[in-house]
């Protein structure tokens, strides 16, 4: 599980670093400002998770068979897609009930650093 982890981390790495580039370059004039203020929030958020589950994936070495920290790098990777991922769509297109999924992305990072603590403490 925890090769799986960082390979993911280390592709959302390179779609963060991609993603981020894209928005500073070619929507800087193309987005309204509260837009690409959210595409920024969203790029943000993205990489902060994946270093994230980098974490977990690097923790699994050490404590592999923890059902938490498993839990925990699911979250992640839920997480992302939930929240950035509907943050990117909703700056793109404006589409503003997207907004409404954000949320469960928030609570799936809630939810991913509370089992990452869990397995943790359990853990040392």
């Amino acid at each position: 599980m925890a090769k799986t982890f960082l390979i993911i981390a280390a592709f959302n790495g390179l779609l963060a670093v991609a993603i981020g580039a894209f928005g500073a370059h070619a929507l800087k004039t193309r987005l309204a400002p509260d837009l690409l203020a959210i595409y920024h929030t969203a790029v943000q958020y993205h990489f902060y998770h994946l270093l994230a589950l980098s974490l977990v994936g690097l923790l699994l070495l050490q404590w592999p068979s923890s059902r938490y920290l498993q839990f925990s790098g699911w979250l992640f990777i839920a997480g992302i897609c939930l929240f950035a991922g509907s943050l990117y769509i909703l700056a793109l297109t404006g589409l503003r009930w997207l907004g409404a999924i954000t949320p469960l992305g928030g609570l799936a990072f809630i939810a991913a650093w509370l089992s990452m603590a869990m397995g943790l403490y359990h853990s040392l």
